[in-house]
């Protein structure tokens, strides 16, 4: 595809864009009935701000959703240290809790507009960033052409490129080269991910590894935690977190088939918590007892499954176990984040679809923290073996804590790829008190 064909199909994009502007409204308003959008924070999904920006320096921050959150968190409040303003916006309402939990009021926190010029104009008319910080692989094309369109430097950080998302940029290379060569600079998780990004157009491209290693561990209430245990006893138990539709029950059947030999307790934590009416139904039918955190059930003697239901709370499953399933790696696609396991003390089981986090699995695996199983059949083993084999387990958790704290460093080397454009801010914020 030629550079004018390239800048048409861009061309297009817009048009559509503004065609489908009108039907937006009736769009959101469904999804906020399905609880997938505050319903009284939709403006903000047409570039209406709910507050006034501050005065002095803003740094534009955007995450799609919880992990890409929990990875900025620390950059956030690096650049919040220095005075520099951050407006923080988010794609999911679960984010936005995260976001809010985590940060509190020290930044403001927006949802993103659509990717429409209307919205994004309006966004960006009202914020007037000096610097915009994406994360991982969010690739908008509006919104990337109008930072352009206004020279506000544009950043991505912790980037990741997926085996898909390499190959349908690579079949609309110049649609790739007009977006990435906008970017003023790519700080990408691995040598993998910053060649392809390079292949793309993007210049400059640095490694520094992954962020999401840069993270406090998960927070938890220590009363509840006690109380759980307690409850608990002597019981053994696993968890699968951040599951997605079919691993549920997958857990399910791994429980069914060593609930007999060893009384565990399963602990589910689906990735979207708005399933777990439906999830808790199907695991009943399949005659097992299910207890949940949002109407805070006891875990008594004869419950099967501790089903977490709740937001932010993965610090507390995550302290119940010793082995962690890793899903949307066994019926889904990419996989989900393990190094939040491998901090806090589990033996990470995934399955095989891990595309979207292989450097830190590949990691984890070289050190021995973390196994592969193909399918359920082999789950169950999987996690029959760790339960009944302490001196594995220990050794899996040990390697996993060394793995992780050798993995440190991405936030220093982040920061320092930052600081021409953090730099100058900094001294401008000097110059403004501070408004939040």
């Amino acid at each position: 595809m030629s550079r004018a064909l390239a800048r048409f199909a861009l061309t297009a994009y817009r048009w559509v864009g503004l065609g489908l502007y009108p039907v937006m409204r009736p769009y959101l308003a469904i999804r906020a009935a399905k609880g997938k959008e505050e319903r009284g924070r939709r403006r903000e999904r047409f570039g209406h701000a709910s507050v006034e920006r501050p005065a002095g320096p803003l740094v534009w921050f955007h995450a799609a959703s919880v992990g890409e959150t929990n990875a900025l968190l620390p950059l956030v409040r690096e650049v919040r240290r220095r005075g520099i303003n951050v407006v923080l916006t988010t794609g999911t309402v679960t984010s936005a809790r995260v976001a809010r939990q985590r940060l509190g009021d020290t930044v403001i926190h927006q949802y993103v507009p659509l990717d429409l010029k209307p919205t994004v104009s309006r966004f960006l008319d009202h914020w007037h960033p000096d610097l915009a910080v994406m994360a991982e692989s969010e690739i908008w094309p509006m919104t990337i052409l109008e930072l352009g369109g206004r020279h506000i430097a544009q950043v991505l950080v912790n980037g990741r490129m997926s085996d898909r998302s390499f190959q349908r940029w690579k079949k609309r290379p110049a649609i790739a080269d007009a977006l990435f060569e906008k970017f003023a600079l790519v700080v990408a998780q691995s040598d993998v991910d910053a060649e392809r990004f390079r292949a793309l157009g993007a210049l400059p491209v640095i490694v520094t590894g992954n962020l999401k290693v840069e993270t406090d561990a998960p927070p938890y209430d220590p009363a509840v935690l006690a109380g759980y245990l307690g409850q608990l006893g002597e019981r053994k138990t696993w968890a699968a977190i951040s599951t997605f539709e079919g691993e549920e029950m997958a857990a399910g059947s791994v429980h069914r088939a060593l609930r007999e030999r060893t009384g565990l307790l399963t602990i589910i934590v689906p990735r979207h918590p708005e399933r777990s009416d439906a999830i808790e139904e199907a695991l009943v039918a399949k005659g097992l007892k299910v207890a949940r955190r949002t109407r805070n059930d006891p875990l008594t003697a004869d419950t099967d499954i501790f089903l977490g239901d709740t937001i932010g709370e993965m610090g507390l499953y995550l302290r119940m176990t010793e082995i962690a399933f890793v899903g949307r790696s066994l019926f889904g696609e990419g996989g989900q984040n393990p190094l939040e396991p491998a901090m806090l003390g589990c033996a990470v089981l995934s399955g095989p679809n891990v595309q979207n986090f292989r450097d830190s699995y590949q990691r984890l695996a070289k050190s021995g923290s973390a196994k592969m199983v193909r399918d359920v059949e082999m789950l169950a083993k999987g996690v029959g073996y760790l339960l009944s084999h302490a001196d594995m387990r220990n050794k899996m958790i040990e390697a996993g804590h060394d793995t992780v704290h050798e993995m440190r460093g991405a936030l220093a080397d982040t920061i320092r790829g930052l600081e021409p454009y953090l730099n100058p801010l900094t001294v401008k914020a000097r110059l403004h008190p501070r408004e939040m």
